[in-house]
């Protein structure tokens, strides 16, 4: 028999190490109506902000997290590369962050996860070419 926690903790170092990121991810958990949704949110250590990189609905943790390694395993090849510039109100630097998302608007969904659409400002949006 399979420790649910042992099995979680291997998966989300897949996931960790697939994403190159270790360290940098925070797996947010919630359960509603009998399943479990798993937020996967990124940190940049150099503006110190988190950004929600995708979110998976399963029957359980152990799913959701099958959901999620499925997820980084192929996403590069099926969503296209956004490049987004913005600036935290009352300050003077403006940070660039990076995207893999179906459109604009899920980039958007992503960028403002968890923040209020008030203390930032965003100067562009772009869809980067394909290589």
């Amino acid at each position: 028999m399979t420790d649910i926690h042992v099995e979680a903790a291997r998966m989300q170092r897949a996931i960790e190490d697939h994403l190159g990121i270790e360290g940098n991810l925070v797996f947010d958990y919630e359960n509603f109506d009998n399943k479990v949704r798993l937020n996967l949110i990124t940190i940049n250590k150099r503006h110190n902000q988190s950004f929600l990189f995708r979110a998976e609905v399963g029957i359980n943790k152990i799913d959701a997290l099958q959901k999620m390694l499925t997820y980084v395993q192929t996403f590069r090849e099926k969503e296209s590369s956004y490049t987004l510039q913005w600036r935290p109100n009352g300050e003077k630097e403006i940070n660039t962050s990076y995207f893999r998302a179906k459109n604009m608007y899920d980039v958007l969904d992503k960028f403002y996860y968890g923040r209020d659409m008030n203390t930032i400002t965003v100067y562009s949006l772009v869809m980067n070419p394909v290589a």
